[in-house]
């Protein structure tokens, strides 16, 4: 682990260890089957950074109380439900380091049980009793499905755009992670500013995350990613060091470039073509440069608070957002 990562989940532990128990104790179907299915994925090493910016953006705002930990267990519940129907819709093998669900359980089940997810989510939602709550939690549930059939619509396009690009993500991820941060000020009940600067905060780190996964689709290997590198291009996701290449290479670059784009099953040599490519045209440099400048941007929204332990985790996720490997 990086010095930054170490430091960052020793602060964040004893937040990690009662959200890890929220999960467990919240997920409640009523089928054994279902719950082998979500926790195939959801109990395999993900970050908690959904769940978790809620218990910190709300104690940033000075609130405490029993119900966070389990009100954040919603958003790891909507980013597994997500990350399932991901995996059937992209034909993934592998996702943090194991079997994807639907090659264990089948796709019938593997979809159903996100579906529960999903329910189960804004049934704990509706507890908050409040209406922004759900108006923000079912809002996110929309905008992920568009998302995601934006990026379908879009598969192996190579005229996809960066602006386009800037939407999907914001749609499929980003609207999660700013809406962890925007309920955590809502149920500290803070004010109109603390509120929209935790959310804005929230909507640059999203980016930074999502640019930042898929810098690592070109920089990592399959054990530190947990997924096949490379996987996006196989399955015509087209993002942003692609999309900056293909935009400022030559013509006989492009070409060289759309016609491995095309072929889903490109061979390793071609491949080391597509990223000799990107490092010619500075594809990867270009993404890592919006990155960074995003995650400037999240920690400024933070400046209105007062200095804190809070506020200081706040700030160093954002700088393990875009300096992590895995």
């Amino acid at each position: 682990m990086t010095g930054i990562k170490k430091k960052l989940l020793s602060m964040v532990a004893p937040d990690l260890e009662k959200i890890e128990v929220a999960l467990k104790d919240n997920l409640t179907p009523h089928l054994d089957l279902v719950k082998e299915t979500a926790g195939h994925l959801m109990f395999a090493g993900g970050k908690r950074l959904r769940p978790l910016l809620i218990v910190l953006s709300a104690r940033i705002c000075g609130h405490e109380d029993a119900f966070l930990t389990k009100f954040a267990s919603i958003f790891e519940f909507l980013h597994t439900a997500t990350l399932l129907h991901d995996d059937v819709i992209d034909g993934a093998s592998v996702r943090r380091g194991k079997p994807v669900a639907h090659s264990v359980y089948g796709a019938p089940v593997t979809v159903l049980t996100g579906d529960f997810l999903l329910a189960r989510a804004l049934n704990i939602a509706a507890e908050s009793e409040s209406m922004r709550i759900i108006k923000v939690v079912s809002g996110m549930t929309e905008e992920i499905s568009q998302g995601e059939i934006q990026q379908l619509i879009k598969k192996g396009d190579v005229s996809f755009s960066e602006e386009e690009y800037m939407d999907v993500i914001r749609r499929k991820t980003g609207v999660l992670i700013q809406g962890a941060c925007k309920t955590g000020a809502i149920l500290a009940n803070a004010s109109a500013a603390a509120e929209e600067a935790l959310t804005s905060y929230g909507d640059h780190l999203g980016l930074v995350f999502q640019i930042a996964d898929d810098i690592l689709d070109y920089t990592a290997d399959t054990k530190e990613l947990g997924k096949t590198v490379g996987a996006d291009l196989r399955e015509g996701k087209l993002t942003l060091p692609v999309i900056h290449t293909l935009r400022e290479a030559s013509p006989a670059d492009r070409s060289r470039m759309e016609a491995i784009v095309a072929n889903a099953d490109f061979t390793k040599d071609e491949f080391d073509i597509l990223l000799g490519l990107l490092d010619q045209y500075g594809g990867i440099d270009y993404a890592k440069n919006i990155a960074a400048a995003h995650v400037r941007e999240a920690k400024a929204k933070l400046e209105m608070f007062a200095p804190s332990e809070a506020r200081k985790t706040l700030e160093m996720i954002a700088d393990y957002a875009l300096h992590r490997r895995a």
